[in-house]
């Protein structure tokens, strides 16, 4: 009974804590040059790092000054800028589409996109870290149970979203204007993460 109590905390924290992330997820698998594999690799890692981080923290009772999580925005502030930029380069030609595509082919071989979703996930990671932290901290023994619902529930809302940008009535849609808004999303995650260092000026 006290696991599925447990299960059930987890639940409520994740669901919580990653409504943005529902975005980021829904723009990320509708850019039809990110893989899914990337983008689910990516979201594990960044989202391993948070648990690990705030287990760390919980467990010596470090303080993390408030304010310099939020710096981290500046990863996701910096991608979706570039992003911007290369849109506005104007319409590309069938020939620039195609090296543009064997580009980022390129670059998902080489794990920059994982790196790059891992970087995002992380920065926009401020909100888990203050609820995870304090929850940790108070039931160290419950923090396998956490992880492990954590991961389950990733796991849902990757499929959830995956399913729903490549529907067949939907699909078209959805990623045309998804990969035309993941630079404003990254750009909006990003300043909305730096506003919470707003209190290391003060």
């Amino acid at each position: 009974m006290q696991s599925l109590s447990l299960v059930g905390v987890g639940v409520v924290v994740f669901a919580s804590t990653n409504l943005d992330n529902l975005f980021l997820l829904l723009a990320f698998f509708a850019d039809r040059h990110m893989r899914a594999r990337n983008i689910v690799a990516g979201q594990y890692a960044g989202a391993a790092f948070l648990v690990f981080v705030s287990t760390i923290v919980a467990l010596t009772a470090v303080i993390v000054p408030q304010g310099w999580t939020a710096l981290l925005g500046v990863v996701p502030l910096g991608l979706g800028l570039r992003k911007l930029r290369e849109r506005w380069r104007g319409i590309e030609t069938d020939e620039e589409q195609e090296a543009a595509d064997a580009l980022h082919m390129a670059e998902a071989r080489s794990h920059s996109q994982a790196l790059a979703v891992t970087s995002v996930t992380i920065a926009n990671g401020g909100d888990n870290l203050s609820v995870y932290i304090p929850l940790f901290a108070g039931n160290p023994e419950a923090i396998p149970t956490y992880a492990i619902t954590f991961a389950v529930m990733l796991a849902l809302c990757c499929l959830a979203v995956y399913r729903l940008v490549n529907h067949r009535r939907l699909r078209n849609n959805i990623r045309r204007r998804g990969h035309a808004a993941l630079p404003m999303v990254l750009i909006c995650i990003g300043l909305y993460t730096l506003f919470g260092a707003r209190v290391l000026l003060g």
